[in-house]
């Protein structure tokens, strides 16, 4: 036991009671009954208990202590009278012989109260996360955290993985997000970058004999905030395993993530192996996204050509996909809600109609629909008190539109969501290449990396002209949880014949990929082995975990959306001597 204290504050039970024992903690709270009575909390990080001043001078020496003070309290136990049967230690109290203050709070007002600090405004808990962090409520989710981090290590660890750190301090990607880019001092003129993943190290190490490795591993992207994504920095469980293949790799997912779920979860239900395989064009179509949550048991069905000829106007030359709601009996207020919501988060206005009680089409878009109803009806297998909701524009417009509308209405009208589950899946068989947007050229599609299913042959063809190059599938994979993508994998492309006639396709050459690429490409012709990885967001699966909705809430020190630190003030300024150290000159854009 720590010299200041015999025991923690969240210890103590009624068998301890007449030990001479001392605490230390914060004060949480003093309330003053009378001139020779009050009861002060102790809080520490294990718990609270209470302490009862007896004397009129006991009280005074607390009613001179500011809150969220640092106090060793030293006394003797006994049974509380009023017993709380809320906290662990509300059997007994302990009786002050002394106190003494070991860290003084000189604010008499605090930024938020601790024990609500949730309920305060963001940027307060950012600026003052030290207090925000003594909130038990807030405290739990990082020792969460760290529990499941100390799960994933002895669990890769179990299936012969080694763990071995790669560089922080590394060169720019020509792929991805932004870079974080860090001054050479001794390099003028060149910067390092920090790594937004480790995957060239990692397949280095492939290369290198290592056969399992692992890291829980720290990565840089310089990227908006979301909900799911913190700006900045994240962790990931990032792993590689040499003569593997995409079925290797989803064993040992398979067997390390379900156990630490049920373990730390919020719910103790995760899907056991293996794991639904649902292929990337089939999860569009049928569930509007390639983030599909599971537990929701609701689909869409292309209705193009039952629907496009009907008159309405929207329809009219358009993708149309249908979401069949049954079982649903809520108010007419609900559906405008929900539909007002799906075209907020989509972009898109959806459609509805109804088939009520006795099978006749309602509301919405009914009188568009009646001429066909006995079609309609018998087509989608409607029953009496089913929902309609309909999409339509492009293919990728209706796929999205249908996403949140599977999304959203899915968790409000009860009995299609069994929410209570982390229910996994595998996204396979990605599209090798696409059109971009903007070049209206062929393109990767995800990761240039992957190996393309069929190998080299498959390329040969789409060279040839025998094959579209848009149907060449990579084995590239998504794992997905609840409808949160945790993770990208692939099966890499290790050979540096195939490496190039993958990129050739897109307008680069070998010379391209070396000058990209040099120490993956120049150790590939040294004999590499088939490899394949993964690497599933830590932050993401805590967020999951403990049932938060935002990922700052499970990160111990979090930016804010703008990639700030409030506390830290970062990033900040350097003085002009730092900056000619660095060969770097501060331009005023504005001023020219």
């Amino acid at each position: 036991m720590t010299q200041s204290r015999t025991h923690t504050c969240g210890e103590l039970r009624l068998s301890d009671a007449g030990k001479e024992v001392t605490l230390s903690g914060w004060l949480e709270n003093f309330r003053e009954v009378g001139a020779n009575l009050g009861f002060a909390v102790i809080r520490d990080f294990y718990g609270t208990t209470q302490v009862v001043a007896e004397t009129e001078d006991m009280v005074k020496t607390f009613k001179g202590i500011v809150k969220e003070s640092t106090l060793q309290v030293s006394g003797t136990v006994r049974e509380r009278s009023s017993k709380n049967d809320k906290i662990p230690t509300g059997e007994i109290e302990v009786v002050p012989a002394g106190v003494k203050v070991l860290g003084k709070c000189i604010y008499n007002e605090l930024p938020f109260e601790i024990n609500r600090s949730r309920e305060a405004d963001e940027t307060a808990r950012l600026k003052y996360r030290f207090l925000d962090l003594r909130n038990p409520d807030v405290k739990k989710n990082i020792i969460l955290r760290s529990n499941v981090i100390s799960a994933l290590r002895r669990s890769m660890t179990e299936h012969g993985f080694l763990e071995i750190t790669t560089p922080i301090l590394t060169v720019s990607s020509p792929e991805g997000a932004r870079d974080y880019l860090v001054p050479a001092r001794k390099h003028p003129g060149k910067f390092y970058a920090l790594p937004q993943a480790p995957q060239q190290f990692k397949q280095l190490l492939m290369v290198s004999g290592i056969d399992r490795y692992f890291q829980i591993a720290p990565c840089f992207r310089d990227e908006d905030a979301r909900g799911d994504r913190s700006p900045g920095e994240f962790y990931q469980l990032d792993m590689e395993m040499a003569f593997a293949t995409q079925e290797d790799v989803f064993d040992v997912i398979e067997d390390v993530l379900p156990p630490v779920f049920e373990e730390f979860g919020t719910y103790d239900r995760a899907s056991k192996a293996p794991f639904m395989r649902i292929p990337f064009d089939e999860s569009m179509e049928k569930y509007g996204t390639d983030k599909p949550d599971l537990r929701i048991d609701l689909t869409a069905e292309d209705v193009s050509e039952l629907f496009g000829d009907i008159g309405f106007d929207p329809f009219n030359g358009s993708v149309i996909k249908a979401v069949a709601i049954d079982n649903f009996h809520e108010s007419r207020k609900m559906i405008d809600k929900t539909i007002d919501a799906v075209e907020v988060q989509s972009g898109k206005k959806p459609y509805w109609f109804r088939v009520d009680e006795n099978g006749e089409i309602v509301g919405g878009i009914a009188k568009f629909v009646t001429p066909k109803k006995d079609e309609v009806i018998s087509k989608l297998n409607l029953k009496n008190d089913t929902l309609v909701v309909l999409s339509a524009g492009t293919k990728g417009e209706a796929q999205k539109t249908t996403g949140v509308v599977i999304k959203l209405f899915g968790a409000a009208v009860p009995g299609h969501m069994d929410k209570e589950q982390y229910s996994f899946c595998w996204i396979v068989d990605f599209p090798m290449y696409e059109i971009g947007e903007e070049s209206g050229e062929l393109e990767f599609c995800h990761n240039p990396f992957s190996m393309p299913s069929g190998g080299l042959d498959v390329l040969l063809k789409a060279e040839k002209g025998e094959i579209d190059p848009l149907s060449i599938m990579a084995d590239q994979y998504d794992l997905v949880c609840n409808g949160v993508e945790l993770s990208s994998g692939a099966v890499r492309n290790h050979d540096p014949e195939i490496m190039i006639k993958a990129f050739e396709m897109v307008r680069l050459g070998e010379e391209d990929v070396k000058k990209k690429f040099p120490a993956m490409y120049n150790a590939f012709c040294y004999g590499a082995p088939p490899h394949a990885g993964i690497a599933p967001g830590v932050d993401r699966m805590i967020m999951l975990l403990s049932g938060e909705e935002t990922i700052r809430e499970i990160i111990p020190f979090p930016m804010n959306k703008n990639a700030a630190d409030v506390m830290m003030n970062a990033p900040g300024e350097v003085s002009p001597a730092q900056l000619e150290e660095l060969h770097i000159a501060i331009v005023d854009t504005d001023a020219q």
